[in-house]
């Protein structure tokens, strides 16, 4: 379908972003970090977690006084292939790319590396972590907690986070794999995007107390905030679509996510106190970096990663089907798509721009006012 939302060219939302964000406290060089992980998001179309989360996720949380514009980031623990981290709630986003770099050089010096981030908040997506490692010809492997959202198998309340768990491996091709998703049917952030632009939410992806499933997307992320609605985990609601599935990798990342730096966990992640009162997520982070170099050789392991997607997008398509594709490939092709138009707005988030801009009095005309 033919793109209808106007266009903010790449740069004009960059700069926007990161003076947005300075405005807000954040130092300038944290602001880029933050700026260019939330685009990444809209560079590959994944816009649940692109600019449509720059107010609701950080500035008004900043507004609220739960995240820390500032972050602190404090070594808890390290050895040669080993880091944890501590954010004291400050910009998860900026203390995952410092984790990350320390990691990826680690990886590079002993073959593997492990990072783990507690008292932190949303890292934007799971798969730009795991790109730093593409990037310098690594795997990369992330995941996050997150607040309570996806029910147990057999259970209607919201216990365990959408949880993604996100593999980057470079290969010969003009993309490398990438599979970031989440272990729910879907994601909050997704919901949050259905209730902005006026939709439904499929019938299926939530269940109510009462064990059926609700569609009313406002009302859903009202439910999963009082715990009134839960996602369903991958698979579906119940076991006979394999749902069981969806929950026990769930509740690995979530115990990678917390175990491993003594974080909090499951209804601690909660943006409440028992009185009521906002207080911070505590989320929890875990990466792992593993250079191929250590095992048959960069070049060797990319022919091969490279051999296998091609085979798979060669084989046999179902009736109907023009193409079959591997993970990261449409976000490949999203990229091509954008990289000369710059990132659509929907008129919900071009209201949110414009009421930021003149709140911090910034020098900023949107091509959407003209």
């Amino acid at each position: 379908m033919a793109e209808t939302r106007p266009y903010i060219p790449w740069d004009m939302i960059q700069s926007f972003m990161i003076d947005t964000f300075v405005a807000y406290g954040i130092p300038l060089e944290d602001a880029k970090i933050c700026t260019d992980v939330l685009l990444e998001s809209d560079r590959r179309g994944i816009e649940s977690h692109g600019c449509n989360r720059f107010k609701p996720i950080y500035l008004d949380r900043i507004d609220k006084g739960i995240l820390n514009p500032v972050t602190e980031y404090e070594v808890v623990k390290e050895t040669p292939t080993t880091l944890v981290v501590d954010a004291h709630d400050g910009m998860g986003m900026v203390a995952s790319h410092k984790a990350m770099k320390t990691i990826i050089e680690k990886a590079k010096k002993y073959g593997m590396a492990m990072a783990a981030i507690r008292n932190s908040s949303h890292y934007g997506i799971a798969g730009y972590w795991t790109s730093m490692a593409v990037n310098e010809g690594l795997i990369g492997i992330s995941g996050t907690n997150a607040r309570p959202s996806i029910a147990p198998t057999f259970g209607v309340e919201n216990m365990l986070g959408t949880n993604p768990l996100t593999f980057g491996l470079p290969t010969d091709e003009d993309f490398p794999f990438t599979l970031d998703c989440a272990t729910s049917i879907s994601q909050r952030g997704k919901i949050e995007y259905y209730a902005r632009s006026g939709k439904d939410t499929p019938a299926g992806m939530v269940i109510g107390r009462d064990g059926s499933a609700m569609t009313d997307s406002p009302a859903i992320l009202k439910g999963l905030t009082d715990g009134t609605a839960a996602l369903a985990p991958l698979g579906g609601i119940g076991d006979e679509l394999a749902g069981y599935k969806g929950y026990g990798y769930a509740t690995v990342v979530e115990i990678f996510s917390a175990a491993l730096q003594a974080g909090s966990f499951l209804k601690m992640l909660v943006d409440h106190d028992e009185n009521g009162n906002k207080k911070p997520y505590h989320l929890g982070h875990f990466f792992i970096v593993i250079d191929p170099e250590a095992f048959c050789g960069l070049e060797t392991f990319k022919k091969i990663a490279g051999d296998i997607l091609r085979e798979l997008r060669a084989s046999e398509k179902a009736p109907g089907e023009s193409r079959i594709y591997t993970a990261g490939e449409k976000e490949y092709l999203v990229w091509q798509e954008r990289k000369d138009k710059g990132v659509p707005v929907g008129e919900a988030v071009q209201k949110e721009f414009i009421a930021i801009r003149d709140k911090k009095n910034l020098p900023y005309k949107f091509p959407f006012e003209q």
